[in-house]
């Protein structure tokens, strides 16, 4: 049995490659801040992105350093079952590239909530851009403590000036490059990931008594590659127990992945951002479609790592392991030689580094501040609030991360947040973009209302007095918010109505 691998505290190599991947990052900014002269080059690159590129970018802002540490853990603890939200997912993706993209460019949309202006009115692109900021930066602030706290264990460095440094770093490159230095930067962030976790699959096998071959067989033979949830039959005592509160059931897990990603990627601006910047509509539709071979390739290399690090620590029995969450994190300091070491610690930083900010400032400018608050202003304005903006934004973002670090159990809270309203987004989408309904404050009802049935559901389900999985939310809140809105249009929109007839 070969013995475990060299490993310990960082190396001034391991720092090296973390400090120069930082420094790239403030380049990649610094070389397109003249390049910004309006709005439309911080927020859209003048819409002149290749399609591979934005196509990275997605894949990078899709995959957070979240992903890159719960991915292994979760297949070196449980299985491969996350592959069937996988196949859900894709699918979703398909159903936006043909359904959702071309009514954006269509309307020449800077955002996607300019739509809901176009096909109903003011109130529902400022209700949907609220909605938009809520989600993302609770759901943001989740994501940056838990890949914060992951990297200050991993260096050692305290919790708050983790959550400091990746904070000054984004708004540094944003505020510098806009969307184009986003862009860029996550071709940079995705290389870096599956660089990193290619090289480790490689490192792992190398370790293991048998190679590739014992690494999976070993998984295989104790459950750690079981792919499929066929769930209990109808007949079953536990059916409509285990059908709501079981996502991995196959039929279920396709099914969130359809509509959950539906929301995700057709209503959250900040991933849609990336669609919007290049040229046509063709490019950005090829650019999505082809995104899930991205996604799956990623996945499959941390889905090996997991079931590397299951076979590794069965071979290297008698060792104190840490949890599952941090088991990844453990291999990487205490396994790992140097420079690949740091190559996955920077890996790891680069997408917790992956931020937002640049589509929340958009669409606060876009969406409230521009048509709402100060109208007629020239572009040196907006491109000055802009850059404003994803400063005060970035220091949201860290205090809310902050914030978070004084829960416990909070991996899934990024998704039980997006729960509570992706459901009302995605509800008023598909109502623009599927019906002829005329609404405008009844989507606004329908949406706070069926975000307020979310909220209390998720609730009642967290402290135990109701059995329902989380990924049912977004489910129950589109088909509430389709339903609703049109109901009260024709009270609280009566004169869209007359003026339809």
């Amino acid at each position: 049995m070969a013995s475990p691998a060299a490993g310990g505290a960082l190396s001034w190599p391991d720092y090296a490659l973390l400090f120069a991947a930082l420094a790239c990052l403030l380049a990649i900014g610094g070389a397109f801040t003249r390049e910004q002269r309006e709005t439309s080059d911080f927020f859209l690159a003048r819409r002149r992105i290749p399609w591979w590129a934005a196509c990275l970018s997605f894949l990078a802002t899709e995959i957070s350093a979240v992903t890159i540490i719960s991915v292994p853990a979760t297949a070196y603890s449980e299985n491969w079952q996350y592959l069937q939200f996988f196949v859900g997912s894709s699918l979703a993706k398909v159903v936006v590239a043909l359904l959702f993209i071309p009514a954006f460019y269509r309307h020449d949309c800077t955002t996607i909530y300019q739509f809901l202006d176009y096909r109903f009115g003011r109130s529902s692109q400022v209700t949907g851009s609220i909605f938009f900021f809520i989600t993302r930066l609770l759901g943001s602030g989740v994501r940056l403590m838990a890949a914060s706290l992951a990297v200050s264990v991993l260096v050692g460095w305290s919790l708050p000036t983790t959550i400091a440094l990746f904070t000054v770093v984004s708004i540094a490159y944003i505020t510098l490059g806009g969307v184009k230095a986003v862009i860029w930067t996550n071709v940079f962030q995705a290389g870096a990931f599956l660089l990193g976790g290619g090289l480790t699959v490689a490192f792992l096998a190398t370790q293991i008594d048998g190679g590739l071959g014992a690494m999976f067989g070993t998984a295989a033979e104790a459950g750690r590659l079981s792919v499929i949830n066929w769930g209990p039959g109808p007949g079953a005592p536990d059916f409509w127990r285990r059908v709501l509160t079981d996502p991995n059931i196959v039929w279920l897990a396709l099914l969130n992945g359809l509509i959950g990603s539906m929301a995700a990627f057709g209503t959250d601006y900040d991933l849609m951002q990336r669609l919007l910047t290049v040229e046509t509509r063709r490019a950005s539709q090829r650019t999505l479609m082809l995104t899930p071979i991205g996604t799956l390739v990623t996945l499959m290399i941390y889905l090996g790592i997991g079931a590397g690090l299951f076979t590794y620590y069965a071979q290297h029995a008698g060792q104190a392991l840490p949890r599952a969450d941090e088991i990844f994190p453990f291999f990487i300091r205490t396994a790992m030689p140097e420079l690949l070491r740091g190559l996955m610690l920077s890996a790891i930083v680069l997408a917790s580094i992956d931020s937002p900010l640049g589509s929340l400032a958009a669409s606060f400018v876009t969406d409230i501040y521009r048509p709402l608050l100060v109208r007629g202003r020239g572009e040196r304005h907006y491109l000055l609030v802009s850059r404003v903006a994803v400063g005060l934004f970035g220091l949201a973002l860290a205090l809310l991360a902050f914030g978070f670090s004084f829960f416990d159990r909070i991996l899934w809270l990024a998704f039980k947040i997006a729960g509570v309203t992706f459901g009302s987004l995605l509800g008023v989408f598909l109502l623009g973009l599927v019906t002829r309904v005329r609404a405008d404050r009844a989507n606004v009802v329908a949406m706070v209302v069926m975000a307020l049935v979310n909220l209390a559901l998720l609730i009642m389900s967290e402290t135990g007095a109701i059995a329902l999985g989380w990924s049912w939310l977004v489910i129950l809140g589109t088909a509430g918010t389709m339903v609703l809105s049109p109901l009260l249009a024709p009270l609280l929109d009566r004169r869209l109505s007359l003026a339809a007839r």
